[in-house]
């Protein structure tokens, strides 16, 4: 099996014994080191054997009684990070990746099936594989300091496959797991921190980092002594609800919560949902046999190699190393300005101010919608000192940072100055005249324009050269990307200046060219002008919501319309159609809602359903050529891959992996379809529309 793994980094597995506190007797502990400093431990099956082999040697000592019990930790900082993903990807037979699991379950039950207490010294982040190395331990201890603990595979497109399925909800109880399995990966793949893996149950006690090993041993030496206190303790601890009511809240979180974000679209979790429902009725063979098969096929699937191509190709390195940086020295940002008080200007002050801890300034007409925005501010840090995310004495701090004035003299010492005003360049143009009379030379001018030309502002300005575009999206705090505009008469400072400090706000930038609507917008903009245009055309409003589910979008296109607000959606369609022609449509009907005061196409009724009030429906007018679903849905695909040819040959990126990234990180484009352009390759869309792949 080592022959599909050739370029697998082996995770050792030395083993040293230690002397247990209180002549507790000899513990054989196994540190998992692959001795790259900047690389975690993963697990591919060379790693495995490694392991394997280590825990093997101790039955004998065991048995003859020269140890008392066998622990398990990672090295500084890492516990293991789980199965060696890269390597994996290259399988190409179901049976590769079953040989795969049947390894990881053989060596995973030599620990479970230890003759004397085992423990795992959770010592640093430990996922997936690596959680699954810990669970079969009878006990195990964790560090405060520990980062992320969680089981990714949903959202790898993969299931727990080394036993995780079967031994976390026996550990912790169903709902409890239902959230590490399937809410928190499909949830931006979240994980827990040590405290919060503690008082989920995965662990039996949280230690201090730094003296983590020691005090672990000495707890340890309490369980083998047989301590009662000790032994009561992890007994109390581990209570946990596992009747059939409790099955069956945590199957309805799972099913919920996979039909919310993937639409039922990605197999991963819905393989583990299927095996995750029988797990209250199986043995740990049985167990064992559905994640086998199912980790086998999905190891080898098209949905896996896109999750690898769209998390570690894209996300894990494109994004830290973006395209189009230039050489030059960035300024330093010591005071920033944000034009506006409206949410999304507080929102951009509020995140310049958390990450920066700088000082914002914010200006808005008059006093009241300033006060309107700092009170925001304030309130959004009073609620992470609720949530215990942030001390009052921090949260004081960081409203002080932020002032507000109604005279845009306040921005007179910043270094850069983001407009989030009204949509309209006349506005904008005027925003950036008064500001380049106010502000020294070398101050940076940015706008956080949706839809407009960047270049357009800058045209009047003595210094067009230090203006850009850094577009964020809604909701600020919480989606990663920022798209950097450049246009032609852009210098480079400003330009390596908004690189430098989008990492220091930790979001992901990505350099775009000047042009209407950036990438996320104008693709956006482009399928929801299409599935509009179907509607319009005939097709049941249902017909035509819905056509898009296969692809797991997180919002139908009606939902995102009303998100964004129909104004806007239009306004921006508006722009798009003046740039490049009758490919987006503009439509009577969208307009004829925003006449008259709709903010929705959908409503809801008292018991959630979403129907068009009649009144709605008055107000448009339908043609008689309706479409299917699979029309729509075609109509929509062949809709993008012409527009991203376009985008590309006008290089408006510089690679179809920047529209993937932005797509990713700005639409939430779902992993498991491994971003868009791969997609419309797979499907043979772009080389129907374009003649040629987007990936050669």
């Amino acid at each position: 099996m080592t022959e599909n793994f050739q370029h697998e980094l082996i995770t050792q597995a030395n083993v040293e014994d230690v002397n247990l506190p209180g002549d507790s007797g000899t513990l054989a502990l196994i540190r998992l080191d692959n001795h790259e400093e900047k690389r975690p431990n993963t697990l591919g099956p060379g790693s495995l054997i490694a392991f394997g082999e280590a825990v093997s040697a101790q039955y004998a000592r065991a048995e003859s009684g020269e140890i008392a019990a066998l622990g398990i930790i990672g090295k500084p900082g890492v516990f293991a990070a789980g199965a060696d993903i890269v390597s994996a990807r290259e399988l190409t037979e179901t049976q590769h990746g079953i040989d795969l699991a049947e390894l990881g379950h053989d060596v995973f039950n030599l620990v479970e099936d230890f003759p004397l207490p085992t423990f795992a010294f959770v010592n640093g982040s430990a996922l997936g594989g690596g959680l699954e190395v810990a669970l079969p331990a009878d006990y195990r201890t964790i560090s405060a300091a520990t980062k992320a603990i969680g089981l990714p595979e949903a959202f790898l497109g993969l299931v727990p496959g080394w036993g995780g399925i079967f031994r976390l909800p026996n550990l912790i109880g169903p709902e409890a797991a239902a959230q590490v399995i399937f809410v928190n990966p499909l949830n931006n793949n979240k994980t827990l921190n040590g405290q919060k893996a503690y008082e989920i149950g995965i662990a039996d006690t949280v230690l201090e980092e730094s003296t983590f090993e020691q005090d672990s041993l000495e707890w340890a030496a309490k369980v083998v002594g047989k301590d009662e206190a000790a032994l009561a303790a992890i007994t109390d601890h581990r209570t946990h609800d596992s009747g059939q009511d409790a099955w069956a809240r945590a199957v309805q979180t799972a099913e919920e919560t996979i039909t919310a974000k993937t639409g039922n679209s990605a197999p991963g979790p819905l393989r583990a949902l299927e095996i995750f429902r029988q797990v209250s009725q199986s043995s740990r063979e049985q167990d064992r046999v559905r994640e086998v098969d199912a980790l086998g096929e999905l190891l080898v699937s098209d949905e896996f190699k896109n999750v690898v191509y769209g998390f570690m190709e894209l996300v894990q390195k494109r994004a830290k190393k973006p395209a189009g940086v230039p050489q030059a020295s960035p300024r330093k940002v010591n005071s920033v300005g944000v034009v506006g008080a409206g949410l999304m200007a507080s929102q951009l002050a509020l995140v310049f101010a958390q990450q920066l801890r700088v000082p914002v300034v914010i200006s808005d007409l008059d006093q009241q919608r300033v006060d309107k925005g700092l009170a925001y501010i304030a309130e959004q840090n009073s609620k992470q000192v609720r949530k215990g995310r942030l001390t009052q004495e921090q949260a004081d701090a960081l409203t002080g940072l932020v002032t507000g004035s109604t005279e845009k003299a306040a921005y007179a010492e910043a270094d850069f100055v983001i407009e989030a005003v009204f949509e309209e360049i006349s506005v904008k143009k005027q925003v950036f005249a008064e500001l380049e009379d106010i502000v020294s030379s070398e101050t940076i001018l940015a706008t956080n324009t949706s839809s407009l030309s960047v270049t357009e502002m800058a045209a009047d300005l003595k210094h067009p050269e230090r203006v850009i575009g850094f577009h964020f999206f809604n909701p600020v705090q919480v989606m990663p990307l920022v798209e950097i505009a450049r246009t032609a008469r852009t210098a480079d400072e400003p330009i390596a200046t908004a690189f430098e400090l989008a990492a220091s706000l930790r979001k992901t930038p990505v350099l775009t060219k000047d042009t209407t609507a950036f990438v996320v917008n104008r693709l956006l903009l482009r399928l929801m002008a299409e599935v509009q245009k179907a509607f319009d055309l005939g097709t049941e409003a249902r017909t035509a919501d819905q056509a898009l589910k296969p692809l797991g979008l997180p919002m139908t296109p009606f939902e995102l319309l009303s998100m964004v607000g129909l104004p806007v959606a239009q306004h921006v369609t508006e722009s798009l159609q003046t740039s490049f022609g009758d490919r987006f449509y503009v439509s009577k009907n969208l307009q004829s809602l925003i006449d008259h005061g709709v903010t929705e196409i959908w409503s809801t009724d008292e018991s959630g359903a979403q129907h068009i009030k009649d009144s709605t429906l008055e107000l448009m007018e339908f043609g008689n050529s309706p479409q299917s679903s699979e029309q729509v849905l075609n109509t929509v695909l062949e809709a993008l891959a012409e527009e991203i040819g376009l985008m590309l040959k006008d290089q408006v990126v510089s690679s179809p992996k920047d529209i993937d990234l932005c797509m990713i990180l700005g639409a939430a484009w779902p992993f498991h379809r491994g971003g868009i352009t791969p997609y419309l390759d797979q499907l043979g869309i772009s080389q129907r529309v374009n003649g040629a792949p987007f990936h050669g």
